[in-house]
């Protein structure tokens, strides 16, 4: 199917590096804000409040088990964005985006949560708390087809008046005998806010799961930097396991944050001891910001991008919170063909680099790219859940060299649209004075052109590869469930969770909908959990209803 030309390329949303405050305060189970020891708290962190007094607390206190008494994005800077909006059909058809496959936001939604805080709005996407969870999609059958896509339209939970486009993606899973081999540079920040308990202490413990998760004949290194970067552990192979752990157990905090040296030490090393056609890769674990030396956030995305090219991949591991910057640890791990994730308890570390080491390190697909047009015969208005921060240009979709997300081995991507159906009392959009008539949809028509709700592109490459391939999809009356009871667990836990980060992001469309109805659904789409995942987000829907009145 050609695509239509009726409209201008959609523009990006307006993004901003500024520290965003909380729409309304965070409140206690019991209603009352959280007292707070004064002080400096351990690592060096402090704020002045608003009489002049240091405030701050240390994590290591039993008996104060609360976050900062600033918000979040007050003490950790991040991304302001705006949410999607309703858009017509008619004047925007097209909609473009990059798959995300990053999950920090869920973590640091969690961790604020269990602290006894609502979390920031400005900490939540939703589309990364979606993508926490891993789904049992269809997958492919054949490394040859790097990932299948499967779409299901429902009825909204929260709107009678509109339904839900689901798009559920599984990656092929890479057995462990066929995967490549990997090159791993471990670039650790012992900078002195890093003693923290759930900091240096917690990144060791992670790192050696996950080096237990290597295969012998992988190589890893450590790079360090606080002050200054140096090499602690040369290209040393898995098998000999012992020295790498001992280099990691005796890293120790001290110093300031000189993160770009150590950028540049590690990817030195990743292209010393470079794998042909195997994953060559940076890990880096801070709780911070690049301090000492150039830090400007568009010359070290340039300096990313670089590497990238010459086929060296970053992934970010956030660790604490304090002086966390997630909107660079975001920008650098987008534009280093990487994930975002943030680690606050070893059990997530566990998660993270233990059961999911090969949807994060061994990619399957890169420049994953959607493209979704709607059919203005069936469809009148729509509104993507999440993704503000991966939105495209219309253009971008067939230009190869813009550069979108990554696919890892046995990863799912989850996108979620609102769909307004022509004729529908949900309609926002008014029609014009002189616009175009609008075609009335055919009951019972077959699918076709005018039978279809929408027409899905995905568009992704081998790793690898200069060029492309294209997938799609008509999206039909075939793919539509008869209710949302009927619709799969999968689809409809991932539904629960789109409402529940809409909710704490504050989204219209979700305002009245209460939590219990999104813990009704969780419930019982929570289907097989072995690790308790599943079981923890009907908690945390918990601890939000009694924390939001």
């Amino acid at each position: 199917a050609s695509m239509s030309r009726r409209s201008a390329p959609a523009a990006r949303p307006p993004r901003s590096a500024t520290r965003c405050s909380m729409a309304k305060p965070s409140r206690t189970l019991d209603g009352v804000m959280p007292q707070y020891s004064s002080g400096q708290p351990v690592g060096g962190l402090a704020r002045q409040g608003p009489s002049g007094q240091i405030t701050g607390q240390s994590f290591r206190d039993a008996d104060k088990p609360y976050a900062s008494p600033l918000t979040d994005s007050e003490w950790n800077r991040v991304e302001s964005y705006e949410s999607n909006g309703v858009k017509s059909v008619a004047d925007y058809p097209v909609s473009t985006f990059s798959a995300d496959v990053d999950t920090a936001s869920y973590a640091m939604v969690r961790r604020a949560l269990k602290q006894g805080a609502m979390p920031d709005p400005g900490t939540v996407r939703v589309e990364e708390m979606v993508n926490y969870f891993n789904y049992d999609y269809p997958a492919p059958e054949t490394a040859e087809t790097p990932f299948r896509a499967t779409v299901t339209v429902t009825p909204s939970p929260w709107n009678a008046d509109t339904k839900l486009l689901h798009i559920g993606v599984k990656g092929y899973d890479v057995k462990p005998a066929a995967r490549p081999h990997a090159n791993l540079v471990l670039l650790v920040d012992v900078s002195g806010s890093m003693q923290e308990t759930d900091k240096l202490p917690l990144l060791k413990s992670a790192f050696r799961l996950l080096i237990q998760k290597l295969e012998p004949e992988d190589t890893v290194s450590i790079v360090t930097y606080a002050g200054d970067a140096g090499t602690v552990l040369e290209p040393t192979p898995v098998s000999d396991t012992d020295k790498i752990l001992a280099a990691l157990d005796d890293l120790r905090p001290g110093g300031s944050t000189a993160g770009v040296a150590g950028l540049e030490e590690a990817y030195r090393l990743a292209e010393k001891s470079s794998v042909k056609d195997g994953i060559n890769r940076v890990l880096l674990a801070t709780d911070g910001d690049f301090n000492v030396g150039p830090s400007d956030d568009d010359a070290l995305k340039t300096m990313i991008e670089k590497k990238r090219e010459s086929g060296v991949f970053l992934s970010i591991f956030g660790f604490g919170q304090g002086n966390y910057n997630d909107q660079l640890m975001q920008t650098l791990a987008q534009n280093g063909n990487g994930v975002a994730a943030y680690i606050d308890t070893l059990s997530e570390a566990e998660k993270t680099l233990v059961q999911e080491a090969s949807a994060s390190l061994f990619p399957i697909a890169s420049d994953v790219k959607f493209q979704l047009e709607f059919n203005p015969a069936m469809i009148a208005e729509y509104r993507q859940i999440g993704f503000e921060t991966r939105a495209l240009n219309r253009e971008d979709f067939n230009n190869d060299r813009v550069d979108a997300g990554e696919i890892g081995s046995g990863h799912t991507v989850t996108a979620i649209y609102e769909i307004t159906p022509v004729g529908s009392p949900a309609v926002l959009n008014g029609d014009l004075r002189y616009g175009e008539d609008r075609p009335a949809p055919v009951a019972g028509e077959e699918p076709g052109y005018r039978g279809e709700y929408a027409f899905l592109k995905i568009r992704a490459k081998t790793p690898g590869e200069a060029e492309s391939e294209l997938t799609e999809i008509p999206v039909t009356a075939e793919n539509e469930a008869s209710s949302f009871s009927t619709a799969s667990e999968d689809v409809r836990f991932s539904i629960a969770v789109a409402a529940f980060g809409q909710k704490l992001r504050g989204i219209d469309q979700v305002s009245s909908y209460d939590y219990g109805a999104i813990e009704e659904i969780a419930s019982d789409a929570r289907g097989a959990d072995p690790f308790g995942y599943r079981s923890e987000f009907l908690q945390l829907v918990r601890l939000a209803a009694g924390l939001d009145r």
